[in-house]
């Protein structure tokens, strides 16, 4: 556990009390602090109030990264602490003040956050580097070990983070790409993309921004003169680039560290990360560790090694000639999209609670899709988007959509993926219940050929 020391007989307010906001009240009172928690909907009784404290005495405001302090309007906490000069922050900062010796590699995205830390963490411990993960992605930043000038803090971090974060001088950058998403939180499109931004504030030349350009926002945002002081690389899977760490016909090549341009892997093999976007994943990996010294040799092996996340197009099982992949944590149509630009004759399980847009702006990229099983709140909707372009069935269930799939998969052969383009909410508590639905249905079918 970080324990943040320096706020040793200060008050600090904490509000917010989910699995972060319990790690840092937890924190602080080890430290020593005179913590002020208060949640809007707990019960608890040791609370205290902080619409009706005395702002006077707040020292510091450390609030959960999903609650508003701006758009689409500021919590009235925030708004206190705003009055009184009191600085906002996320459990991050606590965990940046505490460790500063250490170095920190910061990811940030709309789509593959997760899959990268995790790829770039195992990467790193299989090079041997000492690492600590977490962030936006599993553990709580305050509940992860001290790690001093040897170590590696590996860090997801979500945009409401990155506002909160203020001291984060990342020693690595990395960012992958940008698409609409969360627009309310940050005022639209321009503010989500400043708030994705501050990973780059205070670098300096010593350190490394490396980007991807795969999408139109990503390229303008690689272009910007003021961006960073650090060292700054494109990264790309879409073939060769100057000065850059790129994919061309599934070879890894460098040429940003190695003008020459070496080739260090055939990724076309590592299943684990399949489709284009993966191959932008492993881009990252590679070019974090190369920044961070590894040996090459080791940074291969942890990449073909990386055994996925669940839930990220997971590899459940092949039953009959049909392979079942899992994509749940797929909630909008363009980290679908990456999906199934990595398959062929899929047989695609969607729906749930629709975003914006829904799947429209999918239906230029469904070649490799023979048919469509809806599901959910989104069935309706994404049947008449579907009308005329796709065959698609209503199943409303995730149960009947599988069992249909596997039906028509086995006549012809493929894959049956479920990407739903979709939060869970109508059906399921999240994207992992959903997941793990899926999952137990294809181990039945496994037990029931066996």
């Amino acid at each position: 556990m970080i324990i943040p020391i320096a706020y040793k007989n200060k008050t600090v307010a904490v509000l917010g009390l989910g699995k972060s906001g319990t790690s840092v009240e937890r924190a602080l009172q080890d430290a020593g602090a005179r913590v002020w928690a208060w949640d809007d909907k707990s019960t608890r009784n040791d609370l205290v109030d902080l619409t009706k404290a005395d702002w006077t005495q707040i020292d510091l405001l450390v609030m959960s990264p999903g609650i508003p302090h701006t758009f689409p309007a500021p919590h009235p906490v925030a708004e206190l602490a705003r009055t009184h000069n009191c600085p906002i922050v996320c459990d991050v900062e606590l965990l940046v003040q505490t460790c500063p010796s250490a170095k920190y590699v910061a990811i940030t995205g709309t789509n593959g956050k997760s899959t990268t830390t995790s790829l770039i963490a195992h990467v790193l411990e299989v090079a041997g580097f000492d690492v600590a993960v977490g962030g936006n992605l599993g553990t709580p930043a305050l509940d992860l070990d001290q790690l001093d000038e040897d170590g590696v803090y590996v860090l997801e971090l979500s945009s409401y983070q990155l506002e909160r974060t203020p001291s984060l001088c990342a020693d690595v950058a990395v960012w992958l790409n940008i698409s609409p998403d969360h627009l309310d939180r940050h005022g639209g499109l321009d503010g989500y993309i400043a708030a994705k931004k501050n990973i780059f504030a205070n670098q300096g030349a010593e350190q490394f921004a490396f980007i991807g350009i795969d999408d139109d926002h990503s390229r303008k945002v690689f272009a910007e003169n003021d961006l960073t002081q650090a060292k700054r690389i494109a990264i790309t899977a879409n073939g060769p680039v100057e000065d850059a760490i790129f994919v061309d016909e599934d070879i890894l090549i460098d040429e940003a560290f190695d003008p020459e341009g070496i080739q260090v892997m055939d990724l076309s093999s590592v299943k684990t990360l399949q489709g284009k976007h993966n191959q932008q994943n492993a881009l990252a990996a590679y070019a974090t560790a190369i920044a961070l010294g590894a040996d090459p040799t080791w940074i291969v092996r942890g990449i073909a090694g990386f055994p996925g996340l669940a839930h990220r197009q997971e590899i459940i099982a092949t039953v009959d000639g049909v392979l079942f992949i899992n994509d749940s944590k797929a909630t909008n149509a363009d980290a679908t999209a990456k999906a199934l630009g990595a398959y062929d004759h899929i047989y695609w399980i969607a729906g749930g609670q629709a975003k914006e847009g829904g799947i429209t702006s999918l239906l230029g990229q469904l070649s490799s899709v023979e048919k469509a099983y809806l599901i959910g709140e989104a069935e309706d909707a994404f049947a008449q988007t579907l009308e005329g372009t796709l065959p698609y069935q209503r199943c409303q269930t995730l149960e009947r959509a599988l069992t249909q799939a596997f039906q028509d998969a086995k006549a012809k052969g493929g894959v049956v993926l479920l990407s739903p383009a979709c939060a869970s909410w109508d059906q399921f508590s999240s994207f992992e219940a959903r997941g793990d639905a899926f999952r137990a249905l294809v181990q039945k079918l496994q037990e029931e050929a066996a």
